[in-house]
């Protein structure tokens, strides 16, 4: 008997739908990440205001996660995306109006964010468990790492995009932002597939659910270990984005200049997700996760060391390979892993605890930046990578994690 290999991902009309219009939305998210903080660096000269804001937009995390994932679950997932954008268009476009009028109150900023933060999560959950349904199971991981190119193009193109903006009006990265979840609205308008499984009527309380969702990953070993793990390192990496951002200011960037630093990121990040496929095939997976943790200890501590803003953009763009294949070796694990009915649940409590560390860290990397200033900020952020790295070398469900192709 021959098999027949489906087309490329490319020829996948309804895939290609919905990436391009994540594409475009992912880089108007890049754009406003940048274009926040340096807004209320411009009106208030306050790192720790500008970790506020970003307190605001991460918060969500903590509070819609669970709730959301059952939902998810619940309603139509197609439905809950086009819900989506179209609040975001709204909530960030009512930023661009408040700048253009000069009414942009720090009250204001947060409470767009919270909302954009809050609808980016009901959408990032019902897209993940959606995927299944619009690629064949045999391109799940191809897909995955497709997903982390746009990922990192949007870091690419979006940020130093962001500065550029900004720099010739305060007003235009949330215009530009606005309009690309107009773009992902009208793509995903054209997608065909029904986006979950067949689902029996659901009889049962929102918090049973969850707590479906709760007692499933916590008696997966692994899943539950990189939850964790994940968590601290998000910490690190949310504190450290300002921080960045504040110490290329401190070494005379220009917005354009710093929007180039985080650049050099996405550029080598997008080499990385390119090259996830093949690596996870060739290399385990115990030894991408703890290696992965060993080498981003390792780059904070240069980020400590460099003195001009290239450095940090060469740093920046070593570290950035890392990224996408961590990203989808840990995924194709809970892809193989969780079933469809609970994929968003399942998503939703990882979430909650691996990104409900996102606004602590942003606020905690404000605070810290105010009150001992960047280098220490980078210095403690390294301690707290090295303890994680230290940790996952020292489990053995971590050090020799699933078998992909009898993962049960």
């Amino acid at each position: 008997m021959t098999t027949v290999r489906p087309p490329s991902l490319w020829r996948n009309r309804d895939f290609m739908l919905l990436w391009t219009g994540q594409v475009v939305s992912t880089v108007g998210v890049r754009v406003t990440s940048l274009a926040f903080p340096l807004l209320v660096l411009a009106t208030t000269g306050s790192p720790a205001m500008a970790g506020l804001v970003g307190f605001a937009q991460s918060l969500p995390f903590l509070l819609c996660y669970l709730p959301a994932g059952a939902y998810v679950d619940r309603w139509d997932r197609k439905r809950v995306m086009l819900v989506s954008d179209a609040g975001r268009a709204l909530a960030i476009g009512s930023v661009a109006v408040a700048v253009a009028t000069d009414t942009a109150t720090l009250p204001l900023l947060m409470a767009a964010a919270f909302v954009e933060g809050a609808l980016f999560v009901f959408f990032q959950l019902a897209e993940a468990s959606a995927l299944p349904h619009v690629v064949p199971r045999s391109q799940l991981n191809q897909a995955l790492a497709q997903n982390q190119a746009r990922e990192q193009g949007a870091e690419l193109a979006g940020q130093p995009l962001g500065g550029v903006l900004f720099g010739v009006g305060h007003m235009l990265p949330f215009v530009f932002d606005a309009l690309s979840y107009v773009v992902s609205f009208v793509t995903l308008c054209f997608v065909r597939p029904k986006l979950q499984g067949e689902r029996e009527p659901v009889s049962t309380r929102l918090r049973t659910e969850i707590a479906e969702g709760v007692r499933w990953l916590w008696h997966q070993r692994f899943l539950r270990a990189m939850v964790s793990l994940i968590g601290v390192t998000n910490l690190a990496f949310n504190a450290l984005t300002l921080t960045l951002i504040v110490r290329a200011q401190q070494l005379g960037a220009s917005p354009a200049q710093i929007g180039l630093v985080f650049a050099g990121y996405g550029a080598a990040a997008i080499l990385g997700a390119l090259a996830a496929p093949a690596l996870q095939r060739w290399l385990p997976g115990g030894v991408v996760i703890i290696g992965s943790l060993w080498l981003w200890a390792a780059a904070f501590a240069l980020v400590a060391v460099a003195a001009t803003p290239l450095w940090l953009g060469v740093v920046a763009a070593l570290t950035a390979p890392i990224g996408p294949v961590f990203n989808v070796v840990v995924s194709a694990y809970r892809y193989a892993l969780t079933p469809d009915r609970l994929q968003a649940r399942v998503l939703s409590v990882g979430r909650l605890v691996a990104w409900g560390t996102i606004p602590i860290g942003t606020l905690g990397g404000g605070l810290l930046l105010e009150a001992v200033g960047a280098v220490p900020t980078v210095l403690v952020l390294t301690a707290i990578l090295t303890a994680v790295a230290i940790t996952a070398t020292a489990l053995p469900v971590v050090r020799i994690p699933p078998n992909l192709d009898d993962p049960r």
